[in-house]
């Protein structure tokens, strides 16, 4: 399968969420429409480990109830998936040389994951976050008085603040865009900023952390036009490969084969 995303699309939006001016919005619910939620995800690079042929590397996982999950890792980070590579390349080299890294977009990830949900032998993904981002997301957690709690799934990095506690928002073409990040560092940019440009509102920004799982889930729960505003905003690292790519390039995604390690 072909991507069809024009992957840097997104490198305005990019640029908007880091430089624009601010303000401060409340939502009601944090859902869309199916086709809303793949445009959102469509522009978010993710990576892979395939054969040459494009089909995942997968494992299989007891599941607790007597069977076996087949899984397939999602890297976040494009040097995750490349160390991943390197540690296979020590622990079983005769699958190792088979194998590669591959960008794919996150809405490919989001729509094989809907045509395998229902299937008893269906291909699962596993999301895997950079351990750094993870870390401060479990920080974030302990500040909010969750201690003990472990953070749960790969985490994207919000803000909110105001008097009414609404969320951060950044204007595009006249709208006011959400960025979510997967770093909290290009998120403490935007707040820095924006707490520049409204010292009165100083005190009450707060970074909250939250799973891009849970967040994919209730963005596909129904049909509510409201937050057609949110932005996934990839790393620094992915942006580095994003503009690295021609103008309109074609990637590759997994299949449905599947080779096992």
């Amino acid at each position: 399968m072909k991507s069809l995303v024009r992957w840097s699309a997104t490198l305005g939006l990019v640029g908007t969420a880091l430089l624009g001016s601010f303000g401060l919005e409340n939502l009601k619910a944090l859902a869309l429409p199916e086709q809303q939620v793949m445009e959102k995800l469509q522009p978010v690079p993710v990576f892979t480990v395939t054969d040459p042929q494009g089909a995942p590397l997968v494992a299989t996982i007891p599941d607790g109830q007597n069977k076996a999950q087949a899984v397939a890792g999602v890297f976040i980070s494009q040097k995750d998936a490349q160390a991943f590579v390197q540690r296979l390349q020590k622990e079983k080299p005769d699958l190792a040389k088979n194998v590669q890294v591959v960008p794919v977009s996150l809405a490919q990830i989001y729509k094989l994951r809907q045509e395998n949900q229902n299937k008893p032998e269906g291909l699962n993904f596993a999301f895997i976050p950079v351990q750094q981002q993870l870390q401060a997301a479990q920080a974030i957690a302990g500040q909010a008085g969750q201690q003990g709690q472990s953070f749960q799934g790969t985490p994207l990095f919000v803000a909110r603040g105001g008097r009414e506690n609404g969320y951060l928002t950044v204007q595009e073409n006249g709208k006011a865009v959400i960025p979510f990040f997967f770093e909290k560092e290009q998120l403490q940019v935007m707040v820095d900023r924006f707490k520049q440009q409204k010292p009165d509102l100083a005190s009450t920004v707060k970074v909250e952390a939250v799973p891009l799982e849970g967040v994919i889930y209730t963005l596909q729960t129904s049909n509510n036009q409201e937050l057609s505003n949110v932005m996934i905003v990839p790393t620094q690292e992915a942006i580095s490969f994003l503009r690295s790519l021609p103008p309109a390039p074609g990637q590759n995604a997994p299949q449905g084969g599947q080779q096992r390690r």
